[in-house]
């Protein structure tokens, strides 16, 4: 299985929700799956939103770029905004401590079978069973 989709939006979440949808509706052609459809759209919702609110502050003159590639059993998103970076110690985050600071990462993190971050860069891998 193979597919790359490389793109970016301006960080306005109309037009966020109407990039995703389009991202879903091409990857629906080549996975079959509708639970690791369900994975990818929540990792692209919080990795994409995240990056327009925290990296860009909302700002719709940045953008959101967004890689994502299939290659045989493998998954990789690689999205990237243009903030000042992060650092973030996902083992660091306590969820009984109720923040939403953090959370989202949390949520990629334990839908990902790696997650890397990169100042303002995050790359999540998935392997499809």
């Amino acid at each position: 299985m193979s597919f790359i989709f490389k793109g970016s939006v301006r960080s306005d979440l109309d037009e966020i929700k109407i990039f995703i949808k389009k991202i879903l509706d091409k990857l629906e052609n080549t996975i079959q799956d509708k639970n690791l459809i369900f994975d990818l759209k929540l990792i692209l919702n919080e990795l994409i939103i995240n990056s327009v609110i925290h990296g860009n502050q909302c700002n719709d003159n940045k953008y959101v770029k967004l890689f994502l590639e299939i290659v045989g059993d493998t998954i990789r998103i690689e999205v990237s905004d243009e903030g000042e970076g992060i650092d973030f110690d996902i083992d660091a985050y306590n969820p009984s401590d109720l923040k939403c600071c953090g959370r989202g990462l949390v949520i990629v993190d334990g839908l990902s079978d790696e997650v890397y971050i990169d100042n303002n860069r995050i790359v999540a891998v998935k392997y499809i069973e």
